[in-house]
């Protein structure tokens, strides 16, 4: 009989079983062990730094994102584009799709450019637009090729005349960007200078906007607009900014027949406090007291228009 110990008899029961019979589980070895090296704050999903970082990424993602082709689909639009003699690689057509007035004009043109038409399947269109409002037609437009602001500032140099230019801050809208660069292009100026973040591009839009001058105006694309400034300041231009409250007034001022940059924003916001400070005067649209402001393309306009007079008064 076993010997018993203890309170209420209980025995030591012998076991034939091999090891321990209860035991961590090697909880407590697993603890004791080391972690490693304690992440950086920009690497703890939780910790303020680290989403500093996610933006910072996001920001330069955009910045030096690769500019791609272009695709305008619709009847209207395309015909629109090839009037506008919008550059294009490839018109492309649905196969069956009903032809009508618009869609035989749109073959017309391609053909008389020389631009190459191509029959593809439906799913291939809903795929490479993305949806399948496309009207079975549709335009493809290669990445505009912005020029080099320097090589602007050059250029006016040798056509020996004093350089006139638009610098846009804070305008997201391509149809104001393609109105500006016409009305650039038509008061004899030398370029347009858009910052590369926060700013609408040269887009199938702006070059309809723009009626087909944005393929003989340059458009220069910037990483810094108050470095920009600088820049034309150093090479002996005279930066206006146009805001409300300036010092002068499209009235007063003189100085649009030397070389001049235009800096302009946008309607709601105006232009940048730091673009702001950088320019030499701050001038200001004369119009009806209960009129608030202009339209970026309309204020370019009348400005535009105004040195050019001056500089042919000069002449």
């Amino acid at each position: 009989m076993a010997r018993t110990h203890g309170r209420g008899g209980a025995g030591i029961r012998k076991t034939n079983k091999k090891g321990a019979t209860k035991g961590s589980g090697g909880q407590v070895k697993k603890g004791l062990e080391g972690k490693g090296p304690t992440p950086k704050a920009e690497d703890r999903v939780y910790h303020a730094k680290h989403k500093a970082k996610l933006e910072r990424e996001r920001r330069n993602s955009g910045r030096h994102q690769k500019e791609t082709a272009e695709m305008v689909v619709g009847r209207n639009p395309v015909v629109e584009c090839l009037h506008a003699k919008v550059p294009a690689t490839s018109l492309y057509i649905v196969q069956g799709t009903r032809n009508d007035a618009r869609l035989s004009e749109a073959v017309a043109i391609a053909n008389s450019r020389n631009i190459p038409i191509l029959e593809i399947q439906r799913h291939e269109m809903d795929r490479m637009t993305g949806n399948g409002m496309h009207q079975g037609i549709g335009l493809q437009i290669p990445p505009y090729k912005y020029a080099d602001f320097h090589e602007l500032m050059d250029r006016a140099k040798d056509a020996g005349e004093p350089g006139m230019f638009v610098i846009l801050d804070n305008i997201t809208d391509p149809r104001n960007l393609g109105a500006v660069i016409r009305s650039v292009a038509a008061f004899g100026g030398h370029g347009v200078i858009i910052p590369e973040r926060r700013s609408a591009s040269v887009t199938a839009v702006a070059w309809r906007t723009s009626a087909g001058t944005a393929a003989r105006l340059p458009v220069a694309r910037v990483t810094n607009v108050t470095r920009t400034v600088q820049e034309f300041q150093q090479a002996g231009y005279q930066v206006v900014g146009l805001d409300a409250g300036g010092e002068h007034t499209l009235d007063t001022y003189t100085g649009g027949k030397d070389p001049v940059v235009i800096v302009i924003g946008s309607e709601g916001k105006g232009i940048s406090r730091l673009v702001r400070e950088n320019c030499d005067v701050i001038m200001s649209i004369p119009m009806t007291a209960w009129v608030e402001s202009l339209n970026a393309s309309v204020a370019a306009g009348a400005v535009l228009s105004e040195f050019a007079r001056q500089r042919r008064a000069a002449k």
